[in-house]
């Protein structure tokens, strides 16, 4: 989610002559990020008793500071993604949604939905002219928004299970914006990338860009006035202001002038959802994961259950990761047609069924790529249904564990900042399929089941999951990074929990990515040549993972915290 690249153009970096300069490229930008190691982003408390993994030095302080200040893992995570709304923009925010997963001290699982809901006036053809779709109009402008739905998740779950005020979460985050920060080289790449198309917004610019229209460069300092203005009233008000108050209004004058669709009313009608987790048995362990309107607890089980059905520890490396790819392309080619919001469409239980699992893990060859023409028929497709980018991972020895994965969409969301209020807007229209069968900005394709219609929650690959071993959290894992961010969440499970890895062993072996459509695999660009070739020969297209996507995860191992930030960031191989 964490990025504008369309996936088909990622995936026409060739392989050969280019992996060497990619591969260099990605060394240099990556071990630049801001002079920062790993333990800046993944960090315990002092006491041990506390940690956080963000993709964010200031952030994950932030999650600290809350710590010390008296709260839990639930303020900690609320307290980073406040402050990632700062830092972060690029890829997450106040104007976007997120899901969340909470195990409490107490054994209680929660799972909240603060997915956007796409507005009143949304219809299934508004990105359609003269029978075609303009993929334009759903990522970029005033077309391109949904409802925002991160704060309303995250003050519910800061209310019913944190220990500070609202306003110890967000005000922290407000002094950042109002002070300023030096700007890190993600930001500063993502910024003179997008440049072009938030210069089309005045107030936009002129936040980010510069008098001559130009991105800032990295260690330059970006104050954010108006944001800091917009959370101090948040803090003061609660969500009221934002949902019911000044911000709607706001929203709602500058949408009647630039030809959106998004109202105040839309604002007030937002409704939080609480969902009823998905739970997976494997290996000793309970994978407990996000239920549709996201597709990532589901293709995670659904892949899970697959893998189950081979002994991959028995496997060679080359063997293991074509099972694996196998399982993708099959789990992939379901979400395709299966999957959307539970409220408007049907969506089965039985895809994360293992009666089903065996099914699709007998349709692998494990000498050759199989040919996966459509999806396949769960049990009880038709009556036995689920009712109605970043990612932040934090835990306490009091026995909270936070899984949050919070997101924009594409860089800087739909480059849309309403005038006065310092926030930018996501662009989560794009995540509905706004015409069957045409690909999104990563690449997804759809069917009716994520077409797009008035209150609808778009279709999501947002992951966050939390692992128990005999009722106790041992892991909480997320990503960020569009649909790779299911494969990277299933490949940190099957590594600790099927390979028996730990978790910084897991975060850095290599990973591969298919999504079913179009017909080719992505691989780590540090994998070796003799994995490439017997993948090759065995039918696999392969592409280098380009710089996409980012994991955080926390692990419990002999008793003390294990905070991991994605390795690939400051490793020089992401």
């Amino acid at each position: 989610m964490n990025s504008t690249l369309n996936l088909y153009m990622l995936m026409a970096i060739k392989n050969n002559t280019m992996r060497i300069s990619l591969i260099f490229l990605l060394f240099l930008s990556s071990w630049c990020l801001a002079g920062a190691s790993a333990s800046d982003y993944a960090r315990t408390t002092k006491d041990g008793k506390g940690a956080v993994a963000s993709v964010n030095p200031i952030a994950t302080q932030a999650g600290l500071d809350a710590f010390k200040n008296g709260g839990n893992a639930i303020d900690a995570a609320a307290a980073v993604a406040f402050t990632l709304g700062v830092v972060d923009s690029h890829n997450s925010g106040i104007g976007g949604g997120c899901f969340i997963v909470v195990h409490k001290a107490d054994g209680t699982v929660i799972a909240i939905d603060g997915r956007e809901i796409a507005p009143a006036k949304a219809h299934r053809d508004m990105f359609i002219r003269d029978g075609k779709a303009v993929n334009e109009w759903s990522k970029t402008g005033a077309l391109a928004s949904a409802v925002p739905g991160s704060i309303a998740a995250l003050h519910y779950a800061q209310k019913v299970a944190g220990k500070l005020k609202f306003e110890d979460v967000v005000l922290p985050a407000a002094d950042v914006a109002e002070n300023g920060f030096a700007i890190d080289p993600v930001m500063a790449k993502r910024l003179n990338r997008n440049a072009k198309r938030m210069a089309e917004f005045p107030a936009t610019a002129a936040i980010f860009l510069n008098d001559k229209g130009q991105a800032p460069s990295e260690g330059d300092t970006l104050v954010q006035k108006d944001l800091a203005k917009t959370y101090r009233m948040l803090a003061k008000q609660g969500p009221d202001y934002f949902y019911k108050g000044e911000f709607a209004k706001q929203v709602d004058q500058w949408m009647s002038a630039n030809g959106g669709i998004m109202a105040a009313k839309d604002f007030a009608d937002y409704e939080l959802k609480m969902r009823t987790p998905i739970r997976t048995a494997i290996n000793k362990h309970e994978v407990i994961g996000f239920p549709p309107p996201s597709s990532g607890g589901v293709l995670v089980a659904e892949i899970l259950n697959i893998l189950e059905n081979f002994d991959l520890k028995k496997m060679n490396e080359a063997e293991r990761y074509h099972v694996i790819i196998e399982a993708m392309k099959l789990a992939f080619a379901d979400r395709a047609y299966w999957l959307g919001d539970p409220a408007h469409t049907k969506v089965p239980k039985g895809l994360v069924s293992k009666e089903y699992a065996k099914t699709l893990a007998a349709k692998i060859d494990l000498k050759k790529v199989t040919n996966v023409e459509k999806y396949s028929m769960p049990p009880g497709a038709e009556k036995d249904l689920f009712k109605h980018t970043t990612h932040i991972a934090t835990a306490d020895k009091e026995g909270n564990w936070v899984a949050i994965t919070t997101t924009l969409n594409t860089s800087f969301g739909s480059k849309v900042v309403v005038p006065g209020t310092g926030v930018l807007l996501n662009n989560q229209m794009d995540d509905f399929s706004i015409q069957p069968g045409v690909p999104n900005a990563y690449g997804l394709v759809g069917a009716e089941a994520n077409s797009v219609q008035a209150f609808k929650r778009p279709l999501s690959s947002m992951s966050p999951s939390i692992v128990l071993k005999d009722g106790k959290p041992v892991l909480t894992v997320g990503a960020a990074g569009g649909p790779t961010i299911i494969t990277q969440v299933l490949q940190t499970l099957v590594n600790t929990l099927m390979l028996e890895k730990t978790l910084v062993e897991a975060m850095n072996m290599p990973r591969v990515h298919q999504q079913w459509r179009p017909e080719t695999a992505l691989i780590d660009p540090f994998a070796s040549d003799s994995l490439r070739k017997a993948l090759e020969k065995k039918g696999h297209k392969l592409r280098d993972w380009p710089p996409f996507g980012a994991t955080q995860a926390i692990s419990l191992e002999n008793g003390k915290f294990v905070p991991v930030t994605e390795p690939r960031l400051v490793s020089g191989n992401r």
